[in-house]
C-alpha cells in the first residue's frame, strides 16, 4: 500500500479540522474528494471510509490511496470491497468537535441511495440530541464537497445550526454530478446498479454516461468510444450549468489525461461564467465501484445574485 500524509495540508482524514470561536463544525465523509487547500481553509473534518483491498482493510486516505485500488482492480484476482464509519467513529469526532468549543455540528455524508455512511451519521447524531444535525448530499465526489464547503463558509461567518444546515442543503439543490465509466462491470459487483443495467452498458462494447437524479446512480447515455464519453460529459454539464455562474469540478481514476481534456473543454464553453475549477483523483472508495478510466464532472450552480 501507498504511504505518506493523506493530504498537503499534513492533517489526515479525522483529525479534527475545527477552529476555536466558530459557532458551528463542519463534517465530511473522505468520498468528497475535496482538494486539500478546501480542506484546510475550511477547517474541515474528513471522516474516512474503510476500503479493503483482497482482504487487506485499511481507511481511505490514511492507509489506502487511489494508486492502490487501481492495482487491485487491474489484478488477476479482484477482491475490492468498501464499508463505512461506524456509528462509534462519527459520535466521538462529534464529542470531540463539541468539546473543543462548538455549540453544533452539521455532518454532510455520501448519498445514502449508495453507501451506509449517512445511517451511520445519523444514529451518532442521535445520541448527542439537536446539537448534531446530518445531510445527504444525495452524490459523491464534489457533489458532496460543494455542500460541505458552502456550509463550512457560513460556519465561518457566524450562521447558526439552522443557517448552515440550510446553506449545504441548498447547495445540493444547485449541484449535478454526471460520469464516464469504461466498464459497467464494477458498479453491477458493487450492487450500485443492477444486472439489466449492466448488461445495456456491456452490449456492443456500449460506453455509459452515468447521473444520480436522485441520489441513485441510473443509466443516463450511451456512447461508443471514451472521446465521445467525454464530449457527451461536456454537453451535459453546460446543459446544468445553465446561464448560471458556476463552480466545477473534475474527477478521474488513472485517467488523467481524460480529465484535462475534461477541463479544457469545458472552461471553454462555460467562458467567464466558470469561476472555481478544481481537478482531483477520485479515491479507493470510489474506484472500488467505478474502475479505471472513471471520468466525472461536477456542476454547481451560484444562486442568482
Amino acid at each position: 500500500m501507498s504511504a505518506g500524509p493523506a493530504d498537503a495540508t499534513g492533517r489526515r482524514p479525522g483529525a479534527i479540522g475545527y477552529r476555536a470561536g466558530m459557532p458551528v463544525a463542519v463534517v465530511t465523509d473522505s468520498t468528497a474528494y475535496l482538494p486539500p487547500e478546501l480542506v484546510q481553509a475550511h477547517r474541515l473534518t474528513v471522516v474516512p471510509l474503510t476500503v479493503v483491498l483482497n482482504g487487506v482493510e485499511g481507511l481511505e486516505g490514511v492507509e489506502i490511496f487511489p494508486a492502490d485500488a487501481t492495482r487491485a482492480l487491474t489484478g488477476r484476482r479482484v477482491s475490492v470491497s468498501t464499508s463505512r464509519p461506524s456509528p462509534e467513529q462519527f459520535a466521538r469526532t462529534y464529542r470531540e468537535l463539541l468539546d473543543a468549543g462548538a455549540e453544533g455540528v452539521v455532518s454532510v455524508h455520501l448519498s445514502a441511495g449508495l453507501s451506509g455512511t449517512m445511517e451511520a451519521a445519523e444514529l451518532a447524531a442521535a445520541q448527542l440530541g439537536e446539537r448534531v444535525t446530518v445531510v445527504d448530499s444525495r452524490s459523491c465526489g464534489m457533489g458532496l464537497g460543494f455542500p460541505a464547503v458552502a456550509a463550512a463558509r457560513a460556519a465561518e461567518q457566524g450562521a447558526d445550526l439552522a443557517d448552515v444546515r440550510a446553506a449545504a442543503v441548498e447547495t445540493v439543490a444547485r449541484t449535478a454530478i454526471f460520469f464516464y465509466v469504461d466498464t459497467l462491470e464494477f458498479l453491477r459487483r458493487g450492487g450500485r446498479i443492477n444486472a439489466a443495467e449492466a448488461l445495456l452498458g456491456t452490449a456492443l462494447s456500449v460506453k455509459p454516461i452515468m447521473d444520480m437524479p436522485d441520489g441513485r446512480i441510473v443509466l443516463r447515455d450511451k456512447v461508443r468510444t471514451a472521446s465521445r464519453g467525454v464530449a457527451r460529459l461536456v454537453d451535459l454539464a453546460v446543459e446544468a450549468a445553465g446561464d448560471a455562474q458556476v463552480d466545477l469540478a473534475v474527477h478521474h481514476l488513472a485517467a488523467p489525461h481524460r480529465a484535462e481534456d475534461l477541463l479544457g473543454a469545458l472552461a471553454a464553453r462555460l467562458g467567464d461564467r466558470l469561476h472555481d475549477a478544481y481537478v482531483s483523483e477520485a479515491g479507493a472508495a470510489v474506484a472500488a465501484h467505478a474502475g479505471p478510466g472513471l471520468a466525472c464532472v461536477v456542476i454547481h450552480r451560484h444562486p442568482a445574485p
